[in-house]
């Protein structure tokens, strides 16, 4: 599966919306998520599993890259 996730740079900031970034990771479920990128310090705000015509719409946009973790 591949989720979509919103996070701040910094976890020891207080999250700010212009500040939002995002990545694209391929895993098993939201837990395995959040495991992968626990060594990053990221204060991760959401993360949303892609699928269907939305999964396509984001492969075909420009900025989608698929994290390897």
């Amino acid at each position: 599966m591949i989720f979509k996730v919103y996070y701040q740079v910094s976890a020891t900031e207080v999250p700010v919306r212009e500040k939002t970034q995002t990545i694209y990771l391929e895993a098993d479920s939201e837990t395995d998520v959040r495991l992968k990128l626990r060594d990053r310090n990221y204060n991760i705000e959401f993360v949303q599993k892609l699928e269907g015509k939305y999964l396509e719409y984001e492969q075909n946009h420009q900025n989608y890259k698929l994290e390897n973790v």
